[in-house]
C-alpha cells in the first residue's frame, strides 16, 4: 500500500510554520513529510529560506510516527557529502529511525549565492556518484579515506552514527539520473507533470531491482476556487516555473514570472477545487506510476485548513487504492 506524505516547502513557509504543519500532518493521518532544502527561495518578495536540517530536528522532537524526508538536499557544493551523512545520522537518531535522505544534483539558485560555480550536468552527475559512495560508507560506520576527483576524506568517521538504516533516494528528472539512482540508491524521487513521461523514466528499473527499489512520486497542485485565489496562494512559488529557473536568482525569477501572463504560470500547476479533484490528481501516482510514496505538494491560502481537509476527505480514499 502506498504511503502518503505531505510536502512542506521551505521556500514558502518559515521553519516554525513547517514544524506546525508537520505536527498537524501526523495528527490527520499522513505517513510522512517531505521538506525541500534550499539556500535561496524562488522569489524575492514572498520567499522564505530556513535551514531544513534544523527544522527536521525540531519535527523529530515533536512527532512520534511520521517519516521525515529531505526533498531534496544537494551533497555537492554547499555541503561536503560527509556533512550530509552526519546530518542524516543525527536526524535518524533524533527521530528513532524515521529519516529518509532525499538528494539531488542541485540548483544554481542555491550554490551561486555562496560563490560556487554551478557546472553542467555531466560534472554534477560525476559528483553525485562520489557523494553517494561517501555518504553510504559513512552511514555504514566506516572509517573512510577517500580520494576522488571531487571529494576527499581523511580517516572520516561518524562518531554519532545512525541507529538505523538510512535509505538514500535520488531525485530524477530524466533517464540518465534515473539510471544513477537505480545503480547507487535505494529509490528515486520523481516530480510527475505527465504520467506517461514519468513511466518512461521508470523503465530504467529492471524487474529484478523493482522489488526492493522505491518510487517516491510527487505532484504540484493549487487548492483554490478562483484564479485570483490561486495566484495569491502561488505567490511564493511563482518563480519556480519561470523559464530562467536554471540560471537566475530570486529577484530575476520574480521579475520574469511577473512579466508573464498569470494564466501561463497557473497553467503549469494542477488546479484543484474539491477533495474529489485531489483524488483524481493523485490517484494515478498510485495506480499508474505504482509509487511506494505519494507526495502531495500543494499550496493554498489556508494551509492548515487544507491539511485537515486532506486528512479527512482525501487520505482515506487514496490509501484504499
Amino acid at each position: 500500500m502506498a504511503k502518503i506524505y505531505l510536502f512542506c516547502s521551505a521556500e514558502q513557509f518559515h521553519p516554525e510554520v513547517i514544524v506546525k504543519q508537520a505536527i498537524l500532518a501526523e495528527e490527520v493521518g499522513f505517513d510522512g513529510v517531505m521538506i525541500s532544502e534550499h539556500f535561496h527561495p524562488w522569489v524575492h518578495d514572498e520567499g522564505t529560506s530556513g535551514f531544513t536540517f534544523s527544522t527536521l530536528g525540531a519535527i523529530a522532537a515533536k512527532t512520534k510516527r511520521i517519516n521525515l524526508m529531505t526533498a531534496v538536499t544537494t551533497p555537492l557544493f554547499r555541503y561536503h557529502p560527509g556533512v550530509v551523512a552526519q546530518a542524516a545520522a543525527t536526524i535518524d537518531r533524533l527521530s528513532d529511525g524515521r529519516f529518509e535522505l532525499g538528494i539531488g544534483s542541485g540548483e544554481n539558485i542555491n550554490e551561486k549565492p555562496l560563490g560556487y560555480n554551478f557546472p553542467g550536468y555531466a560534472e554534477r552527475s560525476k559528483r553525485l556518484v562520489e557523494a553517494i559512495e561517501i555518504i553510504r560508507r559513512l552511514l555504514n560506520s566506516e572509517g573512510l579515506d577517500f580520494n576522488g576527483e571531487f571529494y576527499q576524506t581523511n580517516s572520516a568517521k561518524l562518531y554519532s552514527p545512525p541507529s538505523h538504516t538510512v535509505p538514500i533516494f535520488l531525485a530524477a528528472g530524466g533517464a540518465q539520473t534515473a539510471s544513477t539512482a537505480v545503480k547507487y540508491c535505494d529509490g528515486m524521487i520523481v516530480s510527475v507533470k505527465d504520467v506517461n513521461e514519468t513511466k518512461e523514466i521508470l523503465k530504467t528499473i529492471s524487474p529484478t531491482k523493482a522489488s526492493s527499489f522505491k518510487i517516491i512520486a510527487s505532484r504540484w497542485s493549487i487548492y483554490a476556487q478562483t484564479d485570483e485565489q490561486a495566484w495569491q496562494a502561488l505567490l511564493p512559488q511563482r518563480g519556480l516555473r519561470a523559464p530562467s529557473r536554471g540560471t537566475a536568482g530570486p529577484k530575476e525569477l520574480q521579475r520574469e514570472a511577473d512579466s508573464m501572463p498569470k494564466s501561463d504560470i497557473l497553467s503549469k500547476y494542477h488546479r484543484l477545487k474539491t477533495p474529489e479533484d485531489y483524488i483524481s490528481a493523485y490517484s494515478p501516482l498510485i495506480t499508474d506510476i505504482k509509487a511506494d510514496v505519494v507526495g502531495i505538494q500543494t499550496t493554498s491560502l489556508d494551509q492548515p485548513r487544507t491539511i485537515k481537509m486532506l486528512g479527512r476527505e482525501v487520505l482515506p480514499k487514496l490509501t484504499k487504492l
